[in-house]
Formats: C-alpha cells, structure tokens, sequence
C-alpha cells in the first residue's frame, strides 16, 4: 500500500496469494431474540441490517427468530415489509432476505402494559417449541433511556427471563443489552443498576457502546501488546501527551429531545471517550478474556485525577454552535434547530485536559475534545511522542524537528498511521515528516464489519469483553460528575460559542497552547 510519503505498507494476508488462513467462525446458539423499539431508528440503521448480515454469513442460527416490540399496531407481515424497506436497494430483494424475513415476527404493546408482556411471553414459547428453541433469550433494549426501567421490570415480572450466573451453562440462558447513556449521573446509573439486577445476574447485562464493536478499537491492544516495537514506548518516558477527538459533522438530527436534555457530554463524552481513553492508558491484562480486560479498564478510571471546581473551571470547555456552514452548506445555530429550547444552555462541544495519575501515565496529559456540527467526521487518538535532543541537527541548520504522532483512525477511515521525520532530498539539511499508513480496505481488500455485528454476535456467544462492566460505567460517573456539578453550580467555565463548521472555541486552542502542544487533528 503506497502512503503519501512515498512509503509502502503490505499486509502478509492481502499480499501472499498462496497463504492459506484457517479461521473457524463461531456461529450463534439459537435464541429467541427481541428488540424492544422495534419501530425507531436504532432497529431501521444499525440492528436489523446488522442482524441480516449476520444471517447471510451463517453466523444466526437458521432457527432463531427475531421478535419485535413496540407501541405502533403492526402484524408480522407489516412489520417484515418495513424491515424490507430498510435493507432495500442492496439486498432487499435477494433470496437471502425472503429466508430472514421467515424469521421476523411482531409483538405491539405499551413498555408499561404487564399484559403486553404476557402476551411476549406466550408468542417467545410457542416460537420456541415450533422452531427447537431450548428457551435461550437475547432482549435488546433499542428505547430512549426513560424507558429501561418499565421493560427491566415487566421483564421480571412476566418471567420472561432467567436469573444465572456464568458459570450456570446447564440451563437455557437469558441476556439484556442495554444502550448508551446508563443513567444520566452517577445516583441514576446506580439506581438502574440495581433495578437491572433484580432480574439479572451482572454476567446476564451487556451495556453496549458500539465504538468497542470497531475494528480500530479493538486493534488498540493488538496493535500495542503485539508488537515489541511499540509496548516499551507506551509510557511517559516516551509519551508527551495523548489526544482523542471525537467529532462529528452532523447537529441532533432528529434528536433534540433527547440531546437538549443530555449534552455532549452525557450523550459522547462519558462513555464512547472515555472507553477510549481507558483502553488507551490501561495495562496488560493478566489473559485476554472479558474479565481480566475490564479490571484494567476499571484501574486507569479509578486513577484519573477528580476534577475539583476550580479545576474544571481551568482545564474544560463548554461551547454551542451557533449557525454556520459544514461542506459549503449553510447550518442552523444549536438554538434554531427543531425541538431545541431557544433558550437551550446545552453544550454541544467539550474539550478537557486530564491527568491519568499512575506510575505509566504521570505527568501525561490527555487531551479529549468532541463537538457536534465540526468540520468533519473523524474519531482518532494521537499518541504523540516526546522529541529527542536536537542539538546535532540545529548546528547543521535545522531548528526545530516535528513530533513522531502514532494516529489510531476509528472513523471513517479505519486505519492507523506514524509520522517520522526524514532528510528532503538536496544539499542541506531539512527535515520533513513522511507518514506510513494503514487501511483495512487497502491491506486486507475489504472495509471492517459494522461494529453492531460484532457486539450482537459476542452477546449471543457470552462474550462480554467489548461491553461495559457496572464498576466501569460507576466510574465514568463519578469523573463525569464532579464537571457536571462545577458547571451547574456555576463554578465552572462560561458557556461559550463557536461558527458551525469549525473546531470550537478559541479557548480550546488555547486549552492546549498552555502546555505549548496544539490539536493534531485539523
């Protein structure tokens, strides 16, 4: 694979035609899947093209069905038409789609109404006994968050689903995965916690992110514990300091009633960043299996520095865009869009500098920024490397060398790559730095699965390491807290603006410029 300096970059897969893989993939257990808020966007976007891709790889089971909930009065068949509209004009119309469809069926009934529950309850079992289901049940809670609570508890009381630890494989098994945000502060993620566990064990609730589903994401460890090159750089003796964007082209999109009450902050910051960060700044896990992965995870967030009110005050940024142009096309302010409070003091951008205090990672800062209705669409962590003494170069001419960024790409260009400096051509000495790139369309002739594949799947084989564990999510809270209370009582800084279209607020430079760094991802 060319790079834009001129570098090459292969992969032994994609490049040695006579290479043979043996790789067995792990189909699923029949299960009866349900998908409460069958109807919204979740279920159209991401679950039901994911779980069709699933079926056509033979990674289903051909028996398992998948039930939809929801409040509109559909039948099977209406709802297998929408469904059919949804994946149209790819593979809407393909064999492989009537075969799926058999296996969609529909349950209409109010989150709140018991015997709309009972009545799942009878439609589960007869699928069951027609379709050689031993009784497995995946329950996928695809709502807004205020509605978790009537489904955990009508869950349990249509005994719907069977209270087991792991470790009970004798017995059909019961799951729940639950979407982002889990509570919208620490006191509710607690309250809901103990709510989900009256009717599962913690090794039943997989509380999904589906940026833990991204092939980049999950390369993180590989790419850093598997090769010796870079595991002896990981640490601030070599690390001057680290960066994760999270940025967004888009405004609420149809989700202001949501957004205006939750903020970038609740709705990006407190999960998918700081799943980024703590996958970035976590040790060696003891084995690579779900627990021993999530004890380190739960280690870097119990050794972040709290952020007392003078400190948010100093090292976050709050803004709201005001109207603008993204592409060429001109934007809506934050305010101006429908369903937003005119009056809306809702951040749709953050940035914050944060100390991870270890022996690893002291003195290291992380800087985190994410926004909505930014220049582009782009989630990368920089790993930027300290420079070495210059001395020799300065007296040849060369006055400044720049830094050595590792960029980890999650979206939308999955991949990673390295800057290095190397001599121009010519008689004197000048530096410039060439980079080596890695995609994984380009090295391995196909783009990553959808991360919705993956986290369905891993569900159904009981792999939990790609989800958020209570203690995790307990965690982030409590960080995410302390700048939360700072700004609502005042203590933190002013709510700012910034133009659609671009990277924030000044103070965001200058959140960096402090520490004499600037924003890598431009």
């Amino acid at each position: 694979m060319s790079a834009p300096g001129g570098l090459t970059l292969t992969s032994e897969a994609a490049s040695n035609p006579l290479r043979e893989e043996s790789v067995t993939l792990k189909a699923a257990d029949p299960c009866c899947i349900v998908v409460f808020g069958a109807t919204g966007d979740l279920t159209h976007r991401k679950l039901i093209p994911a779980l069709f891709r699933l079926s056509k790889q033979k990674l289903l089971h051909p028996q398992t069905p998948i039930v939809g909930f929801a409040r509109r009065r559909l039948d099977s068949d209406a709802f297998r038409e929408d469904m059919r509209r949804t994946v149209a004009g790819s593979d809407g119309s393909s064999p492989g789609w009537e075969r799926f469809a058999g296996s969609l069926f529909y349950q209409p009934g109010a989150f709140e109404d018991p015997e709309a529950f009972r009545a799942l309850g009878r439609l589960l079992n007869d699928l069951d006994e027609k379709r050689g289901i031993p009784g497995n049940r995946l329950f996928y809670f695809a709502t807004p968050p205020s509605e978790y609570a009537a489904l955990v508890r009508n869950i349990g009381e249509a005994g719907l689903a069977r209270r087991a630890k792991r470790s009970d494989v004798s017995s059909p098994w019961s799951r729940v995965i639950i979407e982002k945000p889990f509570g919208r502060d620490l006191r509710t993620a607690r309250e809901l916690n103990a709510l989900v566990h009256t009717v599962f064990h913690e090794s039943q609730i997989y509380r999904i992110d589906h940026y833990l589903g991204k092939e980049t994401v999950q390369n993180i460890l590989v790419f850093r514990l598997g090769n010796g090159i870079f595991e002896p750089l990981w640490n601030n003796r070599y690390v001057e300091q680290v960066q994760i964007t999270v940025a967004e082209s888009v405004g609420v999109e149809g989700r202001a009633a949501y957004f205006d009450s939750a903020g970038i902050t609740r709705d990006i910051f407190q999960n998918h960043m700081m799943q980024l960060l703590t996958l970035t700044a976590m040790e060696p896990p003891a084995r690579f299996d779900a627990d021993s992965v999530r004890d380190e995870k739960a280690k870097v967030l119990r050794t972040i520095r709290p952020m007392k009110p003078e400190i948010v005050a100093r090292d976050t940024v709050r803004a709201q865009y005001v109207a603008g142009a993204v592409g060429g096309a001109p934007v809506p302010g934050y305010r101006e869009e429908p369903g937003v409070n005119p009056r809306s003091q809702t951040e749709t951008f953050l940035a914050a500098r944060i100390k991870v205090d270890n022996w690893r990672w002291s003195g290291v800062p992380f800087y985190l920024r994410t926004g909505k209705r930014l220049p582009k669409r782009a989630t990368e962590i920089a790993i930027v490397f300290r420079n070495p003494p210059y001395a020799l170069f300065r007296s040849a001419g060369c006055e400044a060398l720049e830094a050595n960024v590792l960029r980890l790409r999650i979206q939308p260009d999955e991949g990673i790559s390295l800057s290095f400096g190397s001599k121009t051509p010519g008689q004197s000495l000048h530096i410039d730095p060439v980079q080596m790139d890695f995609y994984y369309l380009t090295s391995f002739g196909q783009d990553p699965p959808d991360a919705y594949e993956r986290l369905l799947l891993d569900c159904n084989l009981g792999d939990s390491t790609l989800f958020a564990r209570r203690d995790e999510v307990e965690l982030a809270w409590e960080f995410v807290d302390g700048i939360l209370g700072a700004w609502s009582s005042g203590q933190g800084p002013p709510l700012l603006t910034y133009r659609a279209g671009t990277w924030g607020p000044a103070e965001a430079d200058e959140l960096v410029r402090r520490d004499r760094h600037h924003w890598y991802l431009l």
